[in-house]
């Protein structure tokens, strides 16, 4: 299964709007498989994005999220604007990559970009 970018921004999004951040929460994304969820769940859990619980049996694959890590916040803070979103997925297309941590160093270096344009300070 391939890595799904705007699958992994809509489940930051469902997981950081999940009110109870002491349990798992019962995800599902509309239009989507539960096993492309389950699949992206976990990828986001291995890359320290989200803490995740593999809820699976003997023939059954089900990850869930439970809740956002420190990391997946500042990921998802620097994505959430849709400019950023789309020059970061346009920039990892171009660059031929797609792996998460790259995913998330150029979501970084775009918002870094945008707040000294706006601001003009120096963000080193």
């Amino acid at each position: 299964m391939r890595l799904d970018k705007e699958l992994v921004r809509d489940i930051l999004l469902a997981v950081e709007a999940h009110d109870d951040p002491q349990g798992w929460m019962e995800l599902s994304i509309e239009g989507r498989s539960s096993e492309e969820v389950s699949y992206h769940v976990m990828l986001l859990d291995e890359a320290g994005l989200v803490s995740g619980i593999d809820l699976g049996s003997i023939g059954h694959f089900e990850w869930q999220p439970r809740r956002l890590t420190y990391k997946g916040h500042e990921f998802l803070d620097s994505v959430r604007d849709p400019e950023i979103w789309r020059r970061t997925k346009e920039g990892a297309e171009t660059a031929g990559v797609a792996g998460l941590g790259f995913l998330v160093e150029l979501g970084k270096a775009y918002c870094k970009q945008m707040l000294q344009d706006k601001l003009g300070l120096s963000l080193s």
